[in-house]
C-alpha cells in the first residue's frame, strides 16, 4: 500500500526531502498560492500548526502556479511572502503542478487517494489532505474550508492515530 513516506519533494530551500521524514505524524498537505483569494489561509494554517505541533502536527505547503498564474514568483520570493507576510514557519515546498502530465507524484497519489464528489482533478488553490499518522489519506478539503474548521480533525487523528 502507497503512503505518505513513499514520496519525496524539493524543499522551497532546494534541498531534496523525503517525505518518510514526517511518518508517524498528522500531516496537511496544501496546494498554496500567494496571490488567491485564499491566500490569507496561510495564518490559520500557521496558527493551526502552531497550536498541534507539539502533539505531533504538520502541515506541508506546496506553491502551485496553475490556477490563473496565482503563484508567478521564484521559490526564493514565495519563501520571502510566506514568513514576511504570515510568519509561516510550517515547511514549505518548491513550486510544483498538481495537475495534468507535470503533475507532482505526490499529488497523483493524493487525487487518487480522493475522487469521489470534488472528482480527482484539483479544482484550485488551497486544496487541503489531511494524512494519518500511518501515511493514509483520510479526508480532502476544498479550498474554501478555513484552516481553522479542520482543527476538530485534526485532533481526532492524533488521538485516533496515538491509540
Amino acid at each position: 500500500m502507497t503512503t505518505l513516506s513513499d514520496f519525496s519533494a524539493t524543499t522551497i530551500a532546494g534541498e531534496e526531502r523525503t517525505l518518510g521524514e514526517y511518518a508517524g505524524q498528522v500531516v496537511l498537505v496544501v496546494n498554496t498560492a500567494s496571490k488567491c483569494g485564499f491566500t490569507s489561509q496561510y495564518a490559520g494554517l500557521e496558527q493551526l500548526y502552531s497550536d498541534l505541533k507539539d502533539e505531533g502536527f504538520v502541515v506541508l505547503g506546496f506553491p502551485c502556479n496553475q490556477f490563473r498564474g496565482q503563484e508567478p514568483g521564484s521559490d526564493d520570493e514565495i519563501a520571502e511572502f510566506c514568513q514576511v507576510n504570515y510568519g509561516v514557519s510550517f515547511p514549505m515546498f518548491a513550486k510544483v503542478d498538481v495537475n495534468g502530465s507535470t503533475a507532482h507524484p505526490l499529488f497523483e497519489w493524493l487525487k487518487d487517494e480522493t475522487t469521489g464528489v470534488l472528482g480527482s482533478r484539483v479544482k484550485w488553490n488551497f486544496t487541503k489532505w489531511l494524512v494519518g499518522r500511518d501515511g493514509t489519506v483520510i479526508r480532502r478539503y476544498a479550498p474554501n474550508v478555513e484552516p481553522a474548521d479542520l482543527a476538530d480533525d485534526v485532533r481526532a487523528a492524533l488521538t485516533a492515530d496515538a491509540a
